[in-house]
C-alpha cells in the first residue's frame, strides 16, 4: 500500500467519526419532534402530509400497531412497483422502448428493493424505464431506508420509555426522515455529484463512434438522484448494470470516496442518536465503538489477503486500484448497502470471505440504515443475557430486566436469516436449478451460492457476479429470502420495543453489569463473532476457506 492510500483510509474514518456526533444530534432532534433549522421551511409540508393521510402527529401506536403499519405500507408499495414494472412499455418515460418486466423478475425486484436490499438480477440501463427508476425503484430507495430507521427509532423508545404503552407512530417516523433527513442531504449530495459529471437528464440514448471507429450506445438517465439515496439509504441498487464502477455513476475520485463515506454516514450517526434518546451518550459510543473496531479487523484482513495475493487488480477498476475496491468492498457488505466499484467474486479468497462474513454476522457491523443498530440492539440484549448467565444475575439492560419473551424474540430475529442462507444454499447446491446457474466450480461455485442467499437474507444486494440469479429458481428463492430476512427481523425487534417499554427502571446495584465500558464492548462482539462463526463456519469452510488454503498451495479450480 502506498502512503497516499494509508492516508486516505485514515481520513476516512476520522470524518466517520466527526459527523456522527453532527449528523447524530440533529436526528435526536428530528425525531423527538424538536425544533431545527428545517423546521420553518418544512413543518408546512410535514403537516399537509399528516392532514393528507388522515394521522396526527401526537396520536401514538403500540408496537403491534406500529408492525401492522410497517408490514402494510411495504406490502403495498411492492404491489405498486410490481405493477409498474410489468406495464412499463405503455407508460411514458421509456425513450429506449424497454418491453414490460417479466413477472418472476418484477417480484424480485420489487421484493428487492422494498426490503431495502436491492438486489438486481437485471442490467438497468436494458431492463428499466426512466419512469420505473425514478416512480418505483427511486420511492422505494427513500421509504424503505426510512422504514428501517422508523424501527430502530421504535425501538430506542421502547428501551428509553418506562411503563408506557406505546413506541411511537410509524407514519410521523417515516415522514420525518423523509422530509428532515433524506431529502435534504440527498439534494445537497446529488448536486454534489453533476457537478463531478454523473449524469441526471432524461435525454434518449446516444449512439456514439469509438476512437477505434465502433459504434457504441451510451445509456443516459436522471442517474445522480437515485446515486444520492442509494448511498445514504444504504440501499445499494445501481442505475446501470455495473454499480458504482460505471463512469456515469462514480466518475471521479473525490465522487468515489464521497459515496464510500456516504455508505456509513447514516448507520454510525444514528448510534449518537440512540445514545442521546436514552439519556446515556456513551451508551451511543460504546456500540458505534463495538462497530468501528470489527469492521477495521474485516478491512485489514481483506487488505492482508488481497495485497498478499500480489496485488492482483482483476476484476477492479484502474481508475480506484486496490485499496479503494477493497476499501470500498468492506464498507458496503458491512452496511448492508451492496454497490460495488469491484467485483466482488474477484476478491482474494479470504477477502471475499471476510465480505461475505460481514453479511452473515446479521448486518450490524454498522448495519443498513436503522437495521444495523437494530440488529445491533438485539444482539447486546443476547450479550447481557449471556452476562447474566456467568454472574447468576437476572439480566439488565439499561436498567430494564430482560426476561423469556426478549430473549425468545432476540434469537427469533437471529435465527430466521441464517436459516434461510443455510438451508436456501443447501437447496441450491444439490438440484440441478440452483448449480446450473454457477460461473464456477470447486469451492468458489459453493461460495457463489452462499453470496447470493446471505445478500438477499442479510438485505445487502450485493453478489458474487459470476452467478447467474435471473432464472425462476433463484429470483423465487431470493424474493423469499428477502422478506425473510427484512420482516423477521423487524417484528421481533418491535415486539422487544413494546416489551421493554413496559417495564420499569431499576436502579443499578453492585451486581449490574455495565452496558457503557470497555468489558461490554469486547464482550458484545464476541458474542456476534461467535453466533457467527459456530452458524456459519462449516459452510465458509467449504467456500472461502478452502479456497484460500488451495490458492496458497497452487492449486485452482
Amino acid at each position: 500500500m502506498t502512503t497516499l492510500e494509508l492516508v486516505q483510509i485514515a481520513l476516512y474514518l476520522g470524518l466517520l467519526i466527526v459527523c456522527t456526533p453532527l449528523l447524530g444530534g440533529y436526528m435526536a432532534r428530528v425525531f423527538g419532534g424538536e425544533r431545527t433549522w428545517l423546521t420553518p421551511m418544512l413543518r408546512p409540508a410535514e403537516n399537509a402530509i399528516y392532514r393528507l393521510v388522515g394521522v396526527r402527529a401526537d396520536e401514538e401506536q403500540s408496537w403491534k400497531q406500529y408492525a401492522w403499519s410497517l408490514v402494510l405500507f411495504n406490502v403495498a408499495g411492492f404491489v405498486l412497483l410490481f405493477v409498474l414494472q410489468v406495464a412499463q412499455h405503455g407508460l411514458p418515460l421509456n425513450p429506449a422502448g424497454l418491453p414490460n418486466v417479466e413477472p418472476l423478475l418484477a417480484f424480485n425486484t420489487a421484493t428487492s428493493f422494498v426490503t431495502n436490499t436491492n438486489w438486481q438480477a437485471y442490467g438497468g440501463e436494458t431492463t428499466m424505464s426512466y419512469l420505473t427508476q425514478m416512480i418505483g425503484l427511486n420511492v422505494q430507495n427513500f421509504v424503505s431506508a426510512a422504514s428501517g430507521v422508523a424501527v430502530v427509532i421504535a425501538m430506542t423508545r421502547g428501551l428509553a420509555r418506562r411503563q408506557a404503552s406505546a413506541i411511537g407512530s410509524f407514519w410521523v417516523d417515516l415522514v420525518r426522515c423523509v422530509l428532515y433527513v433524506f431529502l435534504p442531504l440527498c439534494l445537497i449530495f446529488a448536486l454534489v455529484l453533476v457537478s463531478q459529471g454523473v449524469i441526471q437528464n432524461f435525454n434518449a440514448y446516444t449512439q456514439a463512434t469509438t476512437l477505434t471507429g465502433e459504434s457504441q450506445l451510451l445509456p443516459q438517465g436522471p442517474a445522480a438522484s437515485q446515486i444520492a439515496i442509494k448511498q445514504l439509504g444504504t440501499n445499494g441498487g445501481g442505475f446501470f448494470n455495473v454499480n458504482s464502477a460505471h463512469p456515469f455513476e462514480n466518475p471521479t475520485p473525490l465522487t468515489n470516496f464521497l459515496e464510500m463515506l456516504t455508505i456509513l454516514l447514516i448507520p454510525a450517526a444514528l448510534t449518537y442518536t440512540y445514545g442521546m434518546m436514552v439519556g446515556s451518550k456513551r451508551q451511543g459510543w460504546v456500540i458505534f465503538t463495538a462497530m468501528l473496531a470489527l469492521f477495521l479487523i474485516g478491512l485489514v484482513v481483506m487488505l492482508a489477503s488481497e495485497y498478499g495475493a500480489m496485488g492482483a487488480m482483476e476484476g477492479k477498476e484502474t481508475r480506484f486500484g486496490i485499496a479503494n475496491s477493497i476499501l470500498w468492498g468492506a464498507a458496503t457488505t458491512s452496511a448492508s448497502n451492496g454497490s460495488v466499484n469491484a467485483m466482488h467474486s474477484s476478491f482474494s479468497p479470504l477477502a471475499g470471505g471476510i465480505a461475505l462474513l460481514n453479511i452473515m454476522l446479521g448486518e450490524v457491523i454498522f448495519g443498513g440504515v436503522g437495521a444495523g443498530l437494530y440488529g445491533m440492539l438485539i444482539f447486546a440484549i443476547l450479550t447481557v443475557f449471556i452476562a447474566g448467565l456467568m454472574v447468576g444475575r437476572t439480566p439488565e439492560y439499561l436498567g430494564k430486566k430482560v426476561e423469556s419473551w426478549e430473549i425468545k424474540m432476540a434469537i427469533l430475529a437471529v435465527l430466521l436469516p441464517s436459516a434461510c442462507i443455510l438451508l436456501f444454499a443447501a437447496l441450491a447446491s444439490v438440484t440441478d436449478a440452483g448449480l446450473s446457474s454457477r460461473a464456477n466450480a470447486g469451492p468458489h461455485g459453493l461460495s457463489e451460492i452462499l453470496y447470493a442467499f446471505a445478500s438477499g437474507a442479510g438485505n445487502n444486494g450485493s453478489a458474487f457476479a459470476g452467478l447467474n440469479a435471473n432464472t425462476p429458481f433463484y429470483n423465487g428463492l431470493l424474493g423469499i429470502a428477502m422478506w425473510i430476512g427484512r420482516f423477521g427481523v423487524i417484528v421481533p425487534a418491535l415486539a422487544i420495543a413494546g416489551s421493554m417499554a413496559r417495564k420499569k427502571v431499576a436502579p443499578p446495584s453492585s451486581g449490574t453489569f455495565p452496558t457503557d465500558g470497555g468489558m461490554f464492548v469486547a464482550l458484545l462482539m464476541a458474542v456476534i463473532v461467535i453466533v457467527g462463526a459456530l452458524t456459519f463456519f462449516p459452510a465458509l469452510s467449504l467456500g472461502p476457506i478452502v479456497e484460500q488454503l488451495l490458492l496458497n498451495s497452487g492449486r485452482v479450480f
